[in-house]
């Protein structure tokens, strides 16, 4: 007898999912990078609200694809069922290479990174293999450590997940909404706020010089668009693995309401807490600064130290002990980012498994219901994407892809309508078909961009989705030889 899922998460486990998800280290990051390459408070903020209208479009978006089609897999099942198996393992394929284990070795490595600030010990170096050339050190040891943690908590049934997503996920949004409410009520005490959008239009791109000096090159036109456009991927990884909860709808009771309501509500959440984060930092902290200031005023949130906004944020209101205070906050928020991430990730591949697209060994469930194989396969790829030092550009061509797939999935909203019309839709996608058509155009538009002013990373994510053509031609060789 076959095993099934157990469908045991309501709505507010669903939508703790995909905020938890959503916010793992680049709230706290981000935004030092992105005012350097626009040099304004207004496009800052104009940035992150684009950012949340174009997650939240997509995910009304998706509603109706989760209501047609509540099983697990989620996204690769709504492009199988739109576009075949070629386009859908694509999609699957790029998620194993690059999407999901590339984003969930960042977190990892971010969770580490932070844990250095209480164990300097783990900057040492553990082993250096050609002069240099490889260097594996305690960091990447602490990250392979809470994945192999996470995996095998998750492996213990669904339950385990839920508990330690529900708690770790309450614990960062209320510590962010602290943040933002102190952050605020110190705006009154100061002048910061209105400094800082005082020239709010002025945009300018700044870049420090190998001689410590800075330059600063004013925006205007295309140049503008053009910085917008490269650095809103920073924001947009922030606010990526929304659609995580899709994933798991064999796991979510009544999914036809409560997938569509907890992608609205989750993306909903967690786009007013990332622009009302950087209200709070605009209201703490200057957004210009200089690279060689001995605190964190005078850095400003351009040149925060390591790009660390959210410590900078919280030094102006609990003194030096807010770098600890922050390095707990985002170790809290990249553990329960990256379980999210492991419980929903490894439900794609067991899917692919079920249409012959994966390892068949990944499509079965262990006894506490789970698919125990793809979740260690899962961990055993992102493992070796820790070791290998290139997770900060699988960041960036990784969101790449993503939003590709993205637009791929969204398209087929449309293909289904002509395709199916008469299948039951319980939720029909809100302000079809404007709302889907503009996310579409709009995520074209950040394509077209990224591939004009950042051709390396998006060759990169381009690459690793042709990478699976020739694999899933053998693939099919090998499934006719076996039948």
């Amino acid at each position: 007898m076959s095993k099934e899922f157990n469908r045991s998460l309501g709505l507010t486990d669903a939508t703790m999912i995909v905020a938890g998800s959503m916010i793992g280290s680049g709230i706290f990051i981000v935004s030092a990078s992105m005012s350097r390459a626009v040099g304004s408070a207004g496009y800052l903020l104009l940035l992150w609200i684009i950012t949340g209208v174009i997650t939240v479009m997509a995910a009304l978006s998706y509603g109706e694809l989760a209501g047609m089609m509540p099983t697990a897999g989620g996204q690769f099942v709504y492009i199988q069922r739109a576009f075949g198996n070629f386009v859908s393992f694509l999609y699957g394929w790029t998620v194993f290479t690059v999407i999901q284990t590339g984003v969930i070795a960042a977190v990892a490595v971010a969770f580490a990174n932070y844990s250095a600030i209480f164990f300097p010990e783990l900057q040492h170096q553990l082993l250096s293999v050609g002069g240099g050339a490889f260097v594996i050190t305690w960091k990447q040891i602490l990250a392979i450590i809470t994945l192999i943690l996470l995996t095998f908590s998750n492996t213990r049934g669904i339950k385990n997940g839920k508990i330690i997503q529900l708690v770790f996920t309450s614990t960062k949004l209320l510590s962010l909404f602290a943040l933002i409410v102190l952050g605020v009520a110190m705006a009154f005490k100061s002048d910061t706020l209105a400094q800082n959008f005082a020239h709010a239009w002025d945009a300018a791109t700044t870049t420090v010089n190998k001689d410590g000096s800075i330059s600063i090159t004013h925006l205007a036109g295309f140049a503008l668009i053009g910085a917008m456009g490269s650095t809103i991927i920073n924001s947009l990884f922030s606010a990526d693995a929304w659609n995580n909860v899709t994933f798991i709808a064999g796991e979510i009771k009544d999914p036809r309401k409560n997938i569509p309501r907890s992608l609205f509500l989750g993306t909903l959440l967690v786009t007013l807490l990332y622009v009302l984060a950087n209200v709070a930092y605009l209201a703490l902290l200057p957004l210009h600064g200089t690279p060689t200031a001995q605190d964190a005023f005078g850095q400003g949130i351009q040149f925060a130290t390591n790009d660390r906004v959210g410590a900078s944020a919280a030094t102006m209101i609990f003194g030096n002990v807010a770098l600890y205070i922050m390095a707990a906050l985002i170790m809290i928020s990249t553990f329960g980012c990256n379980n999210g991430l492991i419980l929903s990730g490894a439900r794609v591949y067991y899917a692919m498994a079920k249409e012959k697209l994966f390892l068949n060994k990944a499509g079965t469930l262990n006894d506490n219901d789970v698919p125990a194989f793809a979740l260690w396969t899962q961990c055993i790829w992102a493992s070796a994407l820790c070791l290998s030092g290139t997770y900060s550009d699988l960041v960036n061509y990784s969101t790449f892809a993503s939003m590709l797939f993205y637009i791929v999935t969204i398209s087929g909203l449309f293909v289904l309508r002509v395709k199916e019309p008469n299948t039951e839709r319980p939720y029909k996608a809100f302000g079809y078909p404007i709302i889907p058509a503009l996310y579409i155009l709009s995520a074209l538009a950040i394509c077209t961009i990224l591939i004009i002013y950042d051709g390396r990373n998006t060759g990169l994510g381009l690459i690793c989705v042709f990478t699976g053509i020739p694999v899933y031609f053998i693939a099919q060789l090998r499934n006719k030889k076996v039948n």
